[in-house]
C-alpha cells in the first residue's frame, strides 16, 4: 500500500509541475515554459530544505521546549516511540481555532504543531489520538509532499490569475491562443484544487487508521474530529487555503458551499471508517 501511495503522489505532483509548465508556455512560449520547469524544480528543493519553517512561520507557530509543556512532550515521545520514529519537535500555533498539522522534510526533521484552541478543547485521550494521526503522517512522510503540493498549487492559482490579465491586455490575432489562455486561467485553479483534494483524502484515512492502531482508541479520535469540526464551523481559521490539506480538519471552511469542495473526507465518513477499524481491532468504540 505504501508503494502505491507513493507512486500516486508522485504522479499527482508531476501533473502539478506539468500544469505549471503549461501555463508558462501559453503565457510566453518555450522560453517561459523552460523558466517554469526550473521554477518547479526550485519549489521542490525549497520545500525539501525549508518546508517546516515556511509553514510554521506562515501561522506564527513557535517551537516549545520540554520545560514549557513536559506533559505534551511526554505524550508525543510515547507515540513516536510506538510508531518507531524519532520524537518530532512540537510547536504551538497562536490560534483559538482547534486544529493540528505536521510538517518537515523527514521523520528526523519533523514538527507537530497544535493550536492553542485544540489544547483547550480536547481531553488527554482525544489529544493523544490527534497527535497519533499527525505522528502517522510523519511516519508515512506525508508532510514534505503536502507542502510541495501546497506551494505549487499556490503558484498555479497565482499564475492563472496573471494569465487571465495577459489574455485581456496582451491578446493578438491568434484567437486559439487567446481561448487557451482564458481556459487555462479558469481551469488551472480547479485542477490544482482537485489534485490537493485527491492527495489529502487518501492520506487522511491512512493517518486515522494509524492513530487508531497507535492508541488502540479509535473512539477518541472520532470524538476529537467531531469537536474540531464544530470548532471550525463556529470560527474558521484565517490563512492560505492552499495549505488546508495539511491540517487534520480543513480549517478554512464554514459555509455549506465550501463543504462541497472540502479537501478532506467528511467527518462523518472518517468516523464511520474508524468504527469499522474498531470492530476489526476488537476494541470498544466509545463515541
Amino acid at each position: 500500500m505504501g508503494a502505491v501511495l507513493w507512486l500516486r503522489t508522485i504522479m499527482l505532483l508531476s501533473f502539478l509541475a506539468a500544469l505549471l509548465i503549461g501555463i508558462g508556455y501559453l503565457i510566453g512560449g518555450i522560453a517561459v515554459a523552460g523558466f517554469m520547469l526550473i521554477l518547479s524544480l526550485l519549489f521542490d528543493i525549497i520545500s525539501f530544505l525549508f518546508s517546516d519553517r515556511i509553514v510554521l512561520r506562515s501561522y506564527g507557530a513557535r517551537i516549545i521546549s520540554e520545560h514549557d509543556m513536559p506533559w505534551l512532550h511526554e505524550m508525543v515521545a510515547s507515540l513516536a516511540n510506538r510508531a518507531g520514529i524519532p520524537k518530532p519537535q512540537i510547536a504551538i500555533v497562536p490560534s483559538s481555532v482547534p486544529n493540528a498539522f505536521a510538517t518537515g522534510r523527514s521523520p528526523r526533521h519533523a514538527v507537530v504543531a497544535v493550536t492553542e484552541g485544540i489544547l483547550n478543547m480536547l481531553n488527554r485521550e482525544e489529544l493523544e489520538a490527534v497527535l497519533g494521526h499527525e505522528i502517522t503522517h510523519i511516519k508515512h512522510r506525508d508532510m514534505l509532499i503536502g507542502t510541495v503540493a501546497a506551494m505549487i498549487a499556490s503558484a498555479i492559482v497565482y499564475l492563472a490569475y496573471i494569465a487571465r490579465w495577459f489574455a485581456f491586455l496582451f491578446s493578438d490575432d491568434d484567437d486559439n491562443s487567446l481561448i487557451a489562455l482564458i481556459a487555462l486561467a479558469i481551469f488551472a485553479p480547479i485542477a490544482a484544487f482537485l489534485i490537493r483534494m485527491a492527495i489529502s483524502r487518501t492520506r487522511e484515512y491512512l493517518a486515522d487508521e494509524g492513530s487508531a492502531k497507535l492508541t488502540r482508541n479509535p473512539g477518541a479520535l472520532a470524538r476529537a474530529l467531531m469537536k474540531i469540526e464544530r470548532g471550525v464551523e463556529w470560527r474558521p481559521m484565517k490563512g492560505n487555503p492552499s495549505t488546508s490539506h495539511l491540517f487534520i480538519v480543513n480549517p478554512f471552511r464554514g459555509s455549506t458551499l465550501l463543504k462541497l469542495f472540502s479537501t478532506h473526507p467528511s467527518t462523518e465518513e472518517r468516523i464511520e471508517a474508524l468504527r469499522k477499524i474498531a470492530y476489526e481491532m476488537g476494541v470498544p468504540f466509545n463515541y
